[in-house]
């Protein structure tokens, strides 16, 4: 083990510049830092969870490695793959490299994580999207650290302990045990406070009127009932860079004339069916007047 590697006991996050960091987050991500267990991240889309990996990595000085799962994805794929097409290929053509079963073994996101010198960060973002056994076929490799490779019969094992950090949209239920092998934080959806934290982060100095009323605007659209899809923290940041591009005032925000619907509103609302239902909302209120 290399003795120039940090100690996972003398790594602490904090949060960065730029990554909002709420306390119990801090307190998650250490704590699965000092237990060396896989930390795992669940929040609506858009709340920051991939981007924690990526900060984790930036706050802590450590390479970052990152496997985005698709529906597709296997957990095989993760540890090798070996292209024994390209071996049969090579063979017809009487290609040296036939000799040599390494050659056809392409290395996965787990193991380029096992072999690297120095701790890094291994993100296994959306494992939710992927079939129902994923989790369960990567049991073993992220408990032992170490998985076997039957072509070349080597054991491939972890020269530091990764921090691995696996993202879910809560799509599906995770099986219980690959739960009790991590430690699991929920990233709530920030209070306007903890937003205007964030918000200050991306747009510093942005007029105090301006931010009020586009956050008001913001979360009441969040508390909106029959809303099909939430928007999220990365939508009203786009929101609010739309309404700065505009030159929009906070006047400007409030006068929506007939509509209930705000300026830029598809920064916000992604669906036809929500927009049907502000106009809705819109009619009723002219109705009562």
């Amino acid at each position: 083990m290399d003795s120039t590697s940090p100690r996972s006991s003398a790594l602490k996050f904090t949060g960065t510049e730029s990554y909002v960091a709420t306390d119990d987050l801090t307190v998650a991500v250490n704590a699965a830092v000092t237990l060396e267990r896989p930390l795992l991240v669940k929040g609506e889309p858009g709340t920051g969870k991939t981007e924690l990996a990526r900060q984790v990595s930036a706050a802590l000085g450590l390479e970052m490695i990152e496997w985005h799962i698709k529906s597709t994805t296997k957990a095989q794929q993760g540890l090798y793959e070996y292209d024994a097409v390209s071996r049969l290929r090579d063979s017809q053509l009487g290609d040296e490299r036939v000799h040599n079963v390494a050659n056809y073994i392409k290395r996965g996101k787990l193991w380029q994580a096992f072999d690297r010198e120095q701790k890094c960060v291994l993100l296994i973002d959306e494992v939710d999207k992927a079939d129902i056994e994923f989790p369960n076929d990567l049991l073993q490799e992220l408990d032992r650290m170490e998985f076997h490779v039957y072509e070349t019969g080597e054991t491939i094992k972890a020269r530091q302990r990764p921090i691995v950090i696996i993202t879910s949209n809560n799509e599906k239920e995770l099986p219980d045990a690959f739960l009790r092998r991590c430690f699991f934080h929920y990233i709530r959806f920030p209070d306007i406070d903890t937003m205007r934290a964030i918000v200050e982060v991306h747009f510093p100095g942005l007029k105090p009127a301006l931010l009020t009323t586009a956050l008001t605007q913001f979360y009441e659209i969040r508390e909106t009932n029959g809303l099909k899809k939430k928007p999220s923290t990365s939508e009203v940041l786009d929101w609010l860079k739309l309404l700065l591009a505009e030159d929009l005032s906070a006047e400007d925000l409030k006068q929506t004339g007939n509509s209930a619907l705000p300026r830029l509103h598809g920064a916000l609302l992604k669906n036809e069916q929500d927009v049907h239902l502000f106009e809705r909302l819109a009619f009723l209120a002219r109705g009562q007047r």
